[in-house]
C-alpha cells in the first residue's frame, strides 16, 4: 500500500475561466461533480492507495470532507506543496514512496492506478518513476486528444500526471527540480535544462527515455524510469476548454455503459 497526495491548488485563472466560473480548477464541474472528485474516487478504488491527502486550498473541503480524505494549505509552488502533503503523511525525509497526482485528470481509472504501480514495481527500487504514454494509444482510446508529444527513439510519447517518488527524494537539489517540474508540459525548454547532449539527440531524434533518466541521474542524483503505461486516462489533463469538453463527452458516455472504461 502507498499513500497519495493530490495536488488541487492550481487557480483558475487560464483558459478553463472563459468557459466556468469556478475560483480554482478542482472545482470545476463534470457531470454535476467537481474535476477534483473524481480523481478522489479512482485513488480510493484502488486495491494499493492508503491514505488521501489533497494540498489545496479552503474552499476544496467541500469536496474533501465528502471522500474522507484530508486537506493541507498550499505553498508558493508545486515542491512545497508536494513536501506540504509528505509532511501531512508524516513522511518527510524517510524512504516510503509516495504516490502524487494532480487534481485536472478526471478520467483516471482505479485499473489505471493500480497497472502503474505494478508496472512501478517491476521494475525495482527507484527514486521517481513517471508515466508516458505512446502516441498511438493516445489517439486510439481518445481520438482527437490534443496533447504534446516528444519524439523519441521508443516512439512519440506524452507524459501523465501521477508520480511515484521517495519522499527522501523531494528534498534532494531543490531548486533545479523545482524547475524541472514546472517544465513538464515544455519538451523543449526541459531539453535544454538538461543539457546540450540530450538537446542534440531530440533534434535528431535518437533521444530515448533512457537516456532522459539517466540525465536526471547525473543531474539530481535521483534513479528514475519512465514508466510506459497502456492507460492513457494518466496523460489526460484539463488545461483548455476543449480538454473539458472531450472529458465531458468521455465520462457521459461511461455514465452511460458503466462497464466501459
Amino acid at each position: 500500500m502507498v499513500d497519495a497526495v493530490v495536488l488541487a491548488g492550481a487557480p483558475n485563472t487560464g483558459r478553463l475561466h472563459e468557459v466556468s466560473p469556478e475560483p480554482y480548477e478542482a472545482l470545476i464541474e463534470i457531470g454535476g461533480r467537481p474535476m477534483l472528485a473524481y480523481v478522489l474516487e479512482a485513488l480510493q478504488a484502488s486495491a494499493q492507495v492508503g491514505r488521501l491527502v489533497v494540498v489545496g486550498p479552503p474552499a476544496l473541503d467541500v469536496v474533501v470532507t465528502v471522500t474522507g480524505a484530508e486537506r493541507v494549505d498550499p505553498g508558493p509552488d508545486v515542491l512545497a506543496n508536494l513536501l506540504a502533503g509528505v509532511d501531512a503523511l508524516g513522511a518527510r525525509g524517510s524512504s516510503r514512496h509516495i504516490l502524487v497526482s494532480t487534481a485536472d485528470i478526471p478520467l483516471l481509472t482505479p485499473e489505471a492506478v493500480d497497472d502503474f504501480l505494478n508496472r512501478c514495481w517491476a521494475m525495482g527500487d527507484l527514486d521517481v518513476y513517471y508515466p508516458v504514454v505512446l502516441r498511438e494509444r493516445s489517439e486510439e482510446v481518445f481520438p482527437g486528444v490534443e496533447r504534446t508529444y516528444v519524439r523519441l527513439k521508443d516512439g512519440s510519447v506524452t507524459g501523465g500526471n501521477l508520480f511515484l517518488v521517495r519522499a527522501d527524494a523531494l528534498q534532494r537539489s531543490q531548486g533545479l527540480l523545482t524547475e524541472m517540474i514546472s517544465l513538464r508540459k515544455h519538451p523543449l525548454r526541459m531539453s535544454r535544462l538538461l543539457g546540450p547532449r540530450v538537446l542534440v539527440k531530440a533534434a535528431v531524434r535518437t533521444l530515448s527515455a533512457d537516456d532522459v533518466a539517466r540525465r536526471i541521474e547525473k543531474l539530481l542524483g535521483l534513479r528514475g524510469r519512465a514508466v510506459f503505461t497502456p492507460y492513457p486516462e494518466i496523460g489526460v489533463d484539463v488545461d483548455k476548454p476543449s480538454d473539458l469538453a472531450l472529458v465531458r463527452e468521455v465520462l457521459e458516455a461511461r455514465a452511460l455503459s458503466p462497464g466501459r472504461s
